[in-house]
């Protein structure tokens, strides 16, 4: 993550000493503004994506076979309604534009106030910044994401380190 002229901006959730966290978040924000208000609305950022955890910056980022798979779920359920095929085109958008605003980050709505939206503060923002602002990036890191977890049979693995046949 990084910029040719603003900030990266990081925050360490539940940290138990400097740096020492279960949730790391990085965010890169470019601007030829005020870094002080600049790196104070990108550390606000970070505690949202630490919060929120969504999985792109908007729509456009978002992996299509997600969207598709999300799409045909939506479609299922919306089937089951036995609603018109045109009816049930709009409430699967609907459903759609519903499931963006909780998964991209700037559809969502700012945990800071409970009411603005992300990019909506992004553009109040750029007042007090004095320059336009434009979020390019956000790194999500959360401890033992990822790992995967061996299951064992306790009982098969006590009998074969004994030599029993079971």
């Amino acid at each position: 993550v990084s910029v040719t002229d603003g900030v990266v901006e990081s925050y360490v959730h539940n940290a138990v000493k400097a740096g020492l966290g279960k949730i790391g978040i990085l965010v890169a924000l470019e601007s030829t503004g005020d870094k002080a208000a600049l790196s104070a609305l990108g550390k606000q950022l970070a505690m949202h994506i630490a919060a929120t955890n969504p999985l792109a910056i908007d729509s456009s980022e978002l992996d299509q076979d997600v969207v598709a798979r999300e799409r045909a779920i939506i479609l299922e359920q919306v089937k089951e309604s036995g609603k018109p095929a045109d009816i049930a085109e709009k409430m699967v958008e609907g459903r759609l534009r519903k499931y963006y605003e909780e998964v991209t980050l700037l559809a969502q709505t700012f945990v800071i106030d409970g009411e603005t939206k992300v990019a909506d503060a992004l553009k109040k923002a750029e007042k007090d910044v004095g320059a336009p602002i434009k979020l390019t990036k956000f790194v999500r890191y959360a401890l033992g994401e990822g790992i995967e977890k061996v299951e064992t049979d306790f009982a098969a693995e006590v009998a074969a380190t004994a030599g029993i046949k079971a």
